[in-house]
Formats: C-alpha cells, structure tokens, sequence
C-alpha cells in the first residue's frame, strides 16, 4: 500500500502546514510506503483547503473518474471560519468536498474535530484524531540552552501569517507592559505591527528557526481558534515550556509543560509563574515524534484500505449527481473569490 500527499510543496521559509506535511513526506519515503506518482499511489492524502493552488481539486475528480479505487484521506484543520474570523464559504466548500470524495479525516485536534462537526456537519465513516510533530531531526532538544533565573529570562512568540487573530493584540501588549529589565522577547515571522521593545526576526528557514527558540527560555502564544498549532510544537519540541492562550488545540498540546491564560489580565502573572517554576514545567513538556505520527496515519489508511479489499466498505463514485455538485463546488470557488478581490480593491480604494 502506497501513499501520495497531494500538497504544493513550499520550499524555505513557509506555514507551520507545509513544514509538518514536509516532514510527513520524509518518513513516508524512509519507510518505503511514499508514491510520488499520484496515478500509483493507492491512498490519497489531502490536506484542507488549498488557497491559491485551488486546480488540485480537478486532480482529484480526474483521479477519481479514471481509478475509482483510489482512496482519499483528508487531513482536516479549522474551521477555517474560526482561525481567520472570515471565509465560511471555504468551509462549505470543504464540507462538499468531504461529502463527493472523502473515505476517512484526520483531524488535527479533538477540538478541530468537535468545531468542524459542530458548525459544518463535517464526518466520515472513517475518522481520527492525530496531532501533527515536527522534523525532530530539527526540532529537538540538543543545544538547548540551560535556563538561567539570574539573568534576563528570554521570551519568544513566532507566526508564519501576519494575520491580527495570530495574537498580535496580545504581542502588542507584552512589548508595551512587559518588564523589559527582567524580560527579554523576540519574534519570529510575519508581523501586522512594528514592534518597540520586542525584537523581530523576519521568518528564517526551519534550520535556524530551531536554533533560535534553543537560544530562549519560554515560548509564548496568543493565536486563537488554533486547531494544532505546529509553531507550539516545534518550540514544545525544542525543550520551551509555554504559556498559551486557553483557545482551540492549545490545551491539549500544552498539557503540562507550561500555563494557559485567559488574556492581558493574567498573561504576565502566568509567565512569572511558569519563570519561577520552570525546571517543573520543562521536565512535563509532551512528545511530539514525527515517527510515531506517521504510524498513526499509515495505520488509519491501512484500515480503510482493508476494508475496501474485505468488502466492508465500497468507495464514492463519481457519478452523474457527484459531478454537478463538482461543478456546484467549483463555482462556490469562483464566487468566494470574487468576493475577495472586490473587497481586496475596496480597501485599497
């Protein structure tokens, strides 16, 4: 049994996606269970919504018309309505698509699991939860730097998209409130502000992003409606106790190794907390092993692909009826957007 994972590959700098899905591809292709020719493979694995690169989804009907044996998996984040505070129309798209093609979901948090069904009625027969891990080959804790509490403790936050709801209200606050003579901070990535105190590195590759977070003490974040943040557990991996906001997958991917809070009333008292406390909170930081997950998700595939050769389960077809919502779907697409470069012309207007 062979796995494809139809995804546009980013190279460098990139989402905390691309990276995971990277990673994913790298310990398939170890285990000699990764087809890069997507007409071979016998499991398809595809991930969410595919913005900007949308022609993917002809991939799949043309797949599917011309093998309909292929099995497709799709790996799940969202709801994407929740982490960006806009496009519910590209969750309906995802619902329609889950409902043409779709043999099993992985989703990436038991919270991206109860939203996703809760707001959109979004399931499948086939269904589990997986976190997602980074390249520990990277992500790890060898160099880490020794925590010292005589000197300044060191902050970090890091984010990929600029977006406001990546916690920049919270970023703003510490760079405005925070003890800069107890404290250091410094973040990575894409930023919607300038900074004052709070020092700012533009997104470097994963490589030196690794090396950094060991340079650092704790890891801070405030994105909300974060289904599986793979930022959190790329610094979770490098040996950073956090303190994350009480939102989407943060809780369960921070367990015990660091404090969640509610907002600018209790992030500071929860940083001193985790600071004063901090060989506790580091000795309780969960793994997160790229191999491990990738068992995970070999394991699922296997089973529907088992039950497909049982009999046990018979694959979506792609008859007359499933290819006019193809064509309903598509046109959502071309209405959303629209409706994004009129409002895009608005704002410049």
């Amino acid at each position: 049994m062979k796995i494809h994972i139809l995804y546009n590959f980013q190279s460098g700098p990139w989402g905390g996606g691309n990276q995971f899905l990277r990673a994913l591809k790298n310990e398939f292709e170890i285990r000699d269970v990764y087809e890069k020719n997507l007409e071979k493979a016998n499991i398809i694995l595809f991930n969410s919504y595919p913005f900007g690169f949308e022609w993917v989804f002809n991939d799949i009907i043309k797949l599917k018309q011309k093998n309909p044996e292929k099995i497709i998996i799709y790996r799940l984040n969202g709801p994407i309505f929740l982490i960006r505070g806009k496009d519910k129309e590209v969750d309906k798209i995802i619902k329609l698509f889950n409902d043409l093609f779709v043999d099993g979901i992985v989703f990436q948090s038991n919270w991206c699991k109860e939203q996703n069904k809760k707001l959109f009625r979004i399931s499948s027969k086939y269904e589990t939860v997986i976190y997602n891990a980074p390249d520990n080959e990277i992500f790890n804790r060898e160099g880490k730097k020794e925590f010292n509490p005589d000197r300044k403790i060191k902050l970090i936050a890091t984010s990929w998209s600029s977006n406001w709801r990546k916690g920049f209200e919270i970023y703003k606050f510490l760079d405005e409130n925070l003890d800069f003579s107890k404290y250091k901070m410094t973040f990575v990535g894409n930023s919607p502000i300038e900074f004052k105190n709070i020092k700012w590195i533009k997104p470097v590759p994963p490589e030196k992003l690794a090396r950094i977070l060991k340079e650092h003490d704790i890891y801070i974040t405030a994105s909300q409606n974060d289904p599986c943040s793979n930022a959190l557990i790329e610094a979770l991996s490098c040996g950073l106790p956090v303190v994350a906001l009480n939102d989407g997958g943060h809780p369960e991917l921070v367990q015990k190794g660091g404090e969640l809070f509610r907002g600018k009333e209790d992030i500071i008292e929860k940083i001193e907390k985790v600071a004063k406390n901090y060989q506790y909170y580091q000795s309780q930081i969960p793994e997160f092993s790229i191999r491990k997950v990738v068992q995970e998700y070999y394991k699922f595939a296997k089973k529907i692909y088992q039950d497909v050769q049982d009999g046990k389960y018979f694959l979506k077809k792609v008859d007359y009826l499933a290819k006019i919502n193809f064509y309903k779907m598509k046109l959502m697409i071309l209405k959303w957007k629209i409706k994004n470069k009129i409002e895009a012309i608005k704002r410049k207007l």
